[in-house]
Parts: C-alpha cells; sequence; structure tokens
C-alpha cells in the first residue's frame, strides 16, 4: 500500500543538546572527525550505517533525547563541537589576512556540487571539484557562494544485474531528510524565482541553502506545489532528459541562479557578488541575465547591450573542463530563438545579440563553451596540459594569434585534504606538528621523521578497512544480482591485506579506457594470481544512462571479474560515491589511470590517493604530466603518434603490464630484514613530499583568489563607478573593430649586418605603419622575435613594444626599437599591431591583430 503524502517529522531538541541541530546542517562535519564523533556517540547503529547527522537525529528517541541531556560526557563533547564550529565560522583566516582588498563576494556556478555523500548532487569529478573548491574557500576564509540545482533524484544509484549489465534506479530525495534549510522571506514563505517561459507560464524554483561551513550553497528547485508536472520534471535528475529538458536546467541554473543570488543577499543582507565564477559552459546563461539587469536599469542606469557586456565580462571567470568536444553543450538554434525572444528568459536582451554569443562554424548551433569564453574576461584550463590543449581547440575564436596567446590560462586542480586524507594519517600528521599547506621544508623534516614501520602499519590499517568494506559492498551487490548467500562463502576470502592493492575509479567515458588492463586477459590473470607477487585490483564506475558502450565496457570487466579463478583477485563495486571513495583512496597502494592521452583534463583521484600515501601509475595526462617526477609513481608511456586505436591499446597496455611485473610488484615485495619494503616506503615517503603541498584544494583556491579572482574584481570596479568607464570602454572597443581594416604594417627595415651578427650586438628595427582613423595611443606596435625554425616560424617568440619615432604626413607613422642579440644560430623577427587600452586583460581580446 502507498501513502499519497509523505512528511517528515522532524526531532525536538532539548535545550542542553540543541547544537545537536545546527551541526547537523553545517557540512563542516562531512570534514571535521570531532563533530563526527559526536554523532557516532548519539547513535552509533544508525551512524555506521549512514554516516548521515540528519538520519541519526531522526532515529533518536525521546528516551535517548532525555539521556543524551543529561550526559555531561556527552554534552562537554557536543560543547567542544559546537565552539570549534563557532570559532570556525567567525575568526579571520587566510583571505582576511592577505586579501583585504580582495572581492567582497564571489558566486560560484556549477550544475553539480560532490559535497558528501548525503547530498547526493554529482556525478564525478567535476562535482566532487565544485564541492572541493567550496570547502576550501570556507577553510580559507574566501567569500564564495555557490549556486546550482537540487536533483530529486541525484544521478543515479547503480547495481548489476546478474550477467553485469549496469542498472539504474533513481530514488527520490526529500529535501527535508536532507542537511538543507529553506530559504524563507520575512513572512515565512518560501523564497522563490521565475522564468518566463513559450507560452507561459513562468517556471518557479524554490530555493534551498546548504551550509558548507563558511559558504553557503544555493540549491534551485522545481518541485513546486501547483507547478505544471513539466516544470517540476526540470530538477528531477542530473544529465538526464531531451535537449530541451537540458535547456530548461541551463536556464534554471544560469538565469534563476542570478537571481537567487540576489533573494539570497536581500533577505540575508550578504553582499552582492563581485566576481561570477561559471564552473563550465552549463551556467553560462548567468552572463545574459547579468547584463538584462544592467540594460533594464535593474542595476544601474540603463547601459547599453555592449557597455552592459564590458561590466559583466570583467567580473566573470570561466572556467573549461573537457578536452572532448562532444563534452561541450550545443544547443539547437531555434531552441535558443524560442526561449529567448522578446518575451523570453531575459526580456530586452537582443535575440540577435544573444545567437551572436554562442555563434560557432555550424550555423545551426548554440554554444555554450563559445558563449563562456565571450562572457568571460578571464578563461582556465585545469592543468597545464588541459590549458595548452584548450588553446588548440578554441584557437578560431582568436585566428589572429598565434596558439600559446590564446587567452586561456591554467589552474591546476586541487582535493580537499580534510576529507580526503584518512583520519589515522590526518592524526600522524597533527602529532607531528605538520602541515602540507605550511612549510614545504618543515614538511618534509616531518615526514621524513616517520619511522618505516609506522607508515607500513598505517597503510596496512588502511588496507584492511578497504578490504573489510570491499567484502560488504561485494556481498551486497551479488545479493542483488540474485545470488544466495550459500553461493557467496568465497567472498570471506576475497581481497587480502597483505597484498598488493591497486585503485582504479571514475566515470565510464570510452576516452578513460575502463578495460585497457583487460587487452591481454591471460596476461593479466597471471599477474593477479602470481604466487609470489600478487596483486589484487579494486575497481569501481558509472556509465551514463544513455551510454550502451560504457555499459558494455563495465559488463566485459564484470565477467572477467566474475571468473571463480580470479574473483578474489579483481572486483567491480558497483555505485560508485563519495562514500565508497573515503576507504577506497586510503586503502589503494597505487592508484591507476589510463586515458587516451590527451583527454583527461585533471584526474583528481590520483591526487587523493597521493594525499594517501597511494604511488600513481599513469599515462601522462591531466596533472601527472605536470607533476610526475619519477620518484613519485610510474608514467605508462604513450603511444601518441600510432593512428590505429586497437594498437595504440595494445602498446600502451604491453607498457601497463611490463610496470606492473617489473617494477611495481617486485619493489612492493622487495623485503628488508625488518619484514618491510623499504625501497617503496622511500617512494611512498616522498610521494607525500613532492605531491601533497600541490595538490591541495587550498593551494587551488589560493591561485585563482590571485590570478584570477583578484584581477576580476579590480577590473570590475573599475568599470564599476557609475559604470562611465564600461560605456567608454565599449565605444573604444567599436571604434577599434570599425577601424581596424585600415591598419597595417606598411614597410619594416633593419639595420645593422645583414643576414650575419655577432653576439652580444642589437638589430636596429623600424616599422613604418598606417593606423587610419586610429591614434598611436589605440594601439601598440611590437618587435616579435627569437630562434627561426622550420618554415621561418618564430620558436616561442619575445614580444618588444616598440616606441613611436616619427609621424609623417597622411598618417604614416615610425616605431623603432631593436632586438637584442644575446646568442647564436638562426634568428627571425617579424612586427604586428595589436590593440591597446589599459583595461584589456590580454592583448588577444578583441581577436585583432595585423601582422607584417
Amino acid at each position: 500500500m502507498r501513502a499519497i503524502r509523505r512528511f517528515t517529522v522532524r526531532p525536538v531538541l532539548p535545550e542542553p543538546i540543541a547544537a545537536l541541530g545546527t551541526l547537523a546542517t553545517n557540512l563542516r562535519w562531512s570534514w571535521h572527525a570531532p563533530t563526527q564523533d559526536v554523532f557516532a556517540a548519539a547513535e552509533p547503529e544508525v551512524w555506521a550505517s549512514t554516516q548521515d547527522p540528519v538520519r541519526v537525529l531522526g532515529a533518536l528517541t525521546r528516551g535517548r533525547l532525555d539521556e543524551l541531556a543529561s550526559d555531561d560526557a556527552f554534552l562537554e563533547r557536543l560543547g567542544q563541537a559546537q565552539a570549534s564550529l563557532d570559532a570556525y565560522l567567525s575568526d579571520d583566516r587566510w583571505y582576511q589576512r592577505a586579501m583585504p582588498h580582495g572581492p567582497r563576494s564571489i558566486a560560484y556556478f556549477s550544475p553539480e556540487f560532490g559535497v558528501t555523500a548525503v547530498l547526493p548532487q554529482y556525478s564525478g569529478g567535476l562535482g566532487i571539484l565544485a564541492g572541493d573548491h567550496l570547502k576550501a574557500a570556507s577553510d580559507l576564509g574566501v567569500p564564495i557562494v555557490g549556486v546550482g540545482l537540487l536533483y530529486r533524484h541525484g544521478y543515479f544509484t547503480q547495481s548489476l544485474s546478474r550477467e553485469g549489465w549496469q542498472q539504474e534506479s533513481y530514488p527520490l530525495l526529500d529535501p527535508d531528510e536532507l542537511p538543507l534549510t529553506a530559504l524563507r522571506e520575512a513572512d515565512g514563505s518560501p523564497a522563490t524565482v521565475s522564468i518566463a517561459q513559450p507560452g507561459g507560464p513562468d517556471l518557479v524554483a524554490r530555493i534551498w541553502v546548504a551550509k558548507v561551513g563558511r559558504v553557503p550553497l544555493l540549491l534551485l528547485d522545481t518541485d513546486v506545489e501547483g507547478a505544471p508536472e513539466h516544470h517540476v520534471a526540470v530538477t528531477d535528475r542530473l544529465y538526464g532528459g531531451d535537449v530541451e529538458h537540458r535547456l530548461r536546467q541551463e536556464l534554471l541554473l544560469g538565469v534563476g541562479g542570478v537571481r537567487a543570488v540576489r533573494v539570497h543577499s536581500r533577505i540575508t543582507g550578504a553582499p552582492e557578488p563581485e566576481v561570477y565564477h561559471t564552473n563550465e559552459g552549463h551556467a553560462g546563461f548567468q552572463g545574459l541575465e547579468r547584463i538584462r539587469e544592467l540594460t533594464s536599469g535593474e542595476s544601474g542606469p540603463g547601459l547599453p547591450f555592449d557597455a552592459a557586456r564590458e561590466v559583466c565580462r570583467a567580473s566573470t571567470v570561466f572556467t573549461t573542463h573537457t578536452p572532448v568536444p562532444a563534452g561541450i553543450d550545443r544547443f539547437p538554434r531555434t531552441l535558443i530563438e524560442q526561449y529567448f525572444s522578446s518575451d523570453g528568459a531575459t526580456p530586452g536582451v537582443p535575440l540577435d545579440r544573444v545567437l551572436a554569443l554562442g555563434a560557432e562554424e555550424d550555423p545551426g548551433v548554440f554554444n555554450m563553451a563559445v558563449m563562456g569564453f565571450r562572457l568571460a574576461q578571464r578563461a582556465n584550463g585545469v592543468s597545464e596540459l588541459h590549458g595548452q590543449v584548450s588553446r588548440g581547440m578554441f584557437h578560431g575564436l582568436w585566428p589572429a594569434f598565434d596558439e600559446a596567446e590564446v587567452p586561456i590560462t591554467s589552474i591546476t586542480n586541487g582535493v580537499h585534504a580534510p576529507t580526503w586524507v584518512a583520519r589515522e594519517l590526518q592524526g600522524l600528521i597533527a602529532e607531528l606538528g605538520a602541515d602540507a599547506d605550511g612549510d614545504p621544508a618543515e614538511f618534509e623534516r616531518a615526514i621524513a621523521a616517520v619511522p618505516f614501520d609506522r607508515m607500513w602499519g598505517l597503510k596496512h590499517g588502511m588496507r584492511r578497512r578497504l578490504v573489510d568494506d570491499a567484502r560488504s559492498r561485494l556481498r551486497a551487490s551479488w545479493h542483488g544480482r540474485g545470488a544466495s548467500d550459500a553461493e557467496l562463502g568465497w567472498i570471506d576470502e576475497a581481497l587480502s591485506p597483505d597484498v598488493l592493492t591497486i585503485g582504479f575509479a571514475r566515470r565510464v567515458p570510452s576516452y578513460k579506457r575502463l578495460t585497457l588492463m583487460l587487452r591481454d586477459p591471460e596476461r593479466l590473470r597471471r599477474i593477479l594470481l602470481d604466487p609470489d607477487r600478487p596483486v589484487q585490483l579494486v575497481i569501481a564506475g558509472k556509465a551514463h544512462p544513455a551510454d550502451d558502450g560504457g555499459k558494455r565496457l563495465i559488463q566485459e570487466l564484470v565477467r572477467f571479474a566474475d571468473d571463480a579463478e580470479v574473483r578474489h583477485r579483481i572486483v567491480f563495486l558497483p555505485d560508485y560515491d563519495i562514500a565508497m571513495a573515503l576507504p577506497l583512496y586510503p586503502g589503494c597502494d597505487v592508484w591507476l589511470n589510463n586515458p587516451l592521452r590527451p583527454y583527461e583534463a585533471c584526474g583528481t583521484s590520483g591526487m587523493k590517493a597521493a594525499l594517501n600515501g597511494g604511488l600513481n601509475l599513469s599515462i601522462l595526462d591531466g596533472w601527472w604530466d605536470e607533476w610526475h617526477d619519477g620518484g613519485n609513481g610510474w608514467a605508462i608511456p604513450s603511444a601518441d603518434g600510432v593512428d590505429d586505436p586497437d594498437k595504440r591499446d595494445d602498446l600502451e597496455a604491453s607498457a601497463l603490464y611490463d610496470l606492473l611485473e617489473h617494477e611495481i610488484a617486485p619493489r612492493f615485495y622487495d623485503r628488508d630484514p625488518d619484514g618491510l619494503p623499504a625501497r617503496w616506503l622511500e617512494m611512498l615517503r616522498h610521494t607525500l613530499v613532492s605531491l601533497a603541498p600541490k595538490v591541495l584544494a587550498t593551494r587551488m583556491v589560493r591561485d585563482y583568489v590571485r590570478e584570477l579572482y583578484g584581477p576580476a574584481s579590480s577590473s570590475s570596479r573599475a568599470l564599476d563607478g557609475g559604470y562611465a568607464g564600461a560605456v567608454e570602454l565599449a565605444e573604444w572597443k567599436a571604434r577599434v573593430a570599425d577601424g581596424w581594416p585600415a591598419v597595417r604594417v606598411e614597410h619594416v627595415e633593419s639595420g645593422g649586418a645583414g643576414d650575419a651578427a655577432e653576439v652580444g650586438t642589437s638589430l636596429p628595427v623600424r616599422a613604418f605603419v598606417a593606423l587610419g582613423g586610429l591614434s598611436p595611443d589605440d594601439v601598440s606596435v611590437q618587435l616579435a622575435w627569437g630562434r627561426a625554425v622550420g618554415d621561418d616560424e618564430i620558436a616561442d617568440p619575445q614580444l618588444t613594444p616598440l616606441t613611436l619615432a616619427e609621424t609623417y604626413e597622411g598618417g604614416r607613422l615610425c616605431f623603432s626599437g631593436a632586438i637584442p642579440l644575446d646568442r647564436s644560430g638562426a634568428f627571425g623577427y617579424t612586427v604586428r599591431i595589436v590593440p591597446r587600452h589599459p583595461r584589456l586583460a590580454s592583448v588577444a581580446e578583441l581577436g585583432l591583430a595585423t601582422v607584417a
């Protein structure tokens, strides 16, 4: 019998333990062990099975509440946890000390946020990164407000059929059973936002708030009473539905997200954001809404479109995460026309200008990433290699410039150590007085002081916990596949805490190559079953529900792992999520990552393993390409030049097997007289010292603050004084663009020794240029010079501005300078003209350049 209505009865907490409610609704508990211990003490069995404070509170009986309210030891522990939270929320932190003039507030938009397993609003790395970004910002005191959607079914819950095929289910999430608070107006009514829809009625969404330490995370939810079913369904699940459904979600995230930020600021008194960060293109419509506010006079004097766009661009940071073109959202132009017509989502913003922002080569398509770049003055990839790949992918937006000058920088991702580092390792580091986020030399000395036997004991304990957790999950999975207990006695012997343990867990698109390890099944079998140096694999990952190719990869691996000969050495654990990841990363000795280079934008799972003393075994892609030093893990040779994909996979799989057989397993099992793998532990120690400070999310967020958020707020403030600066900049850009066809380099001459010159001298250069109607102040005439290679290409050109030397009749100008000849070899040079303005973030911003 099904209920016709569902509701939640919340406990009334006695005054002495009322702080439990505060602690439960601030997600700092998810990375603060003493707070977790409070809830574990309140209801041990429920905590052990759920790791969810809200569930713990819901399970407390009246009798148990009274017991806790009179338990002095519990009250002392509770008081300490509350005092710790109060201090955490109120004390000045890094940002307050280091950035007194930084942005007052930063809005961070993302389609998914992976903060904790009990708030399942994520599918993979993008969401986990967003959650770690908020947590690290909170720890640093950075004034961020997160903006996302509340999906009533989350992503999906994964299980396996008897045949090993992925199956999806979508449990309903009740916001009243989640660590959320409804944002309410002064009269107690739910705060909402609305967006006009084609043909009406408006799309209406409630605003829920998750407290991520000091950071509010606003989540929009369209399950509003009285709303039509197709509106309620907008926030049904993450990355589901057809293309129009996806567009509605992204409208809500971008346009509705800005409106939610305004409502939150009005109700709470929080400062309006000065910087807007879009985490991937999904939230790109936030720029259109901000332009609407500015052109309508809702937030300013009523600006022309171009001036409003400059205000928006100056304060926007865009992060691209995908090096795979298929990962970019593209919508039919006709759908954009339908939703952004004159009475659409952003009334007053001309439709033709909207369409131009997302225009790409295909005239029938609107590209969200392209719009993201056009509406952001600052953009970045998420590792050095990914920045390079992104500059190549999007070079077409700036065709007049060399690829290296495309204005996409990179900030390498990081992970939130308090979340991902095992508690016992955190305890050891605290005991040593060490801090990976502090002085690197002190951290290195502290790690060097840890005896090998203690470190090895810690890793063994972590491995034991992983084995216990994996067996429990494996048994549950087999029950779901229809097996009886009588068939599952072997699970008690599956995996071993004494065997070299390799982890592999991630989403399952084809480029991540889940099954590369199966290229030679018999060789893998020999490696797993080696009598002297066995290896065990713990594997997890979800394929998108619409990706049958990914599901086939999972089935192929599951069928291999089902074989009775190897099933104690290789397991696939369904429903990979944060809860599974927490014991998985610490319990692995090696973390395997074998994507098709260069399609891994960053790949932060290996960072989490490294923070727990795991050694990485990876293709040189993403962050590993940047920070592998030969002593903190192994690089799988990549067959980049091989065009045949099957041959490439065969070559790289063979290299993987060779590393496992000849380097990794021998080093793990090579024991000294004390039974310790000394060489292995040396690598483990070096991994912690060389990688821990780099892979931290606090390092990442500091980089964003210094390199992107701070400059963006400075640019925004420069345009914000009555917006006169924005109007002037927009008019200047229009004037320069109109006059650029007349800009040319007419003649270049050099003096000196001609084709032969000597080291230590300089080569004078004079460039005669015409600027049409532009003035010398509008441009920079640059000398580009460097080593000449190939077909007279200049390798790594250096740029030197030339100075105005003479002015001739007819508007002809002479600029002069010199090339210092500081080394021998073939040199080349050229002259180019680019726009110049103090409010440009890059010479490539307008995409205009004239080259001799």
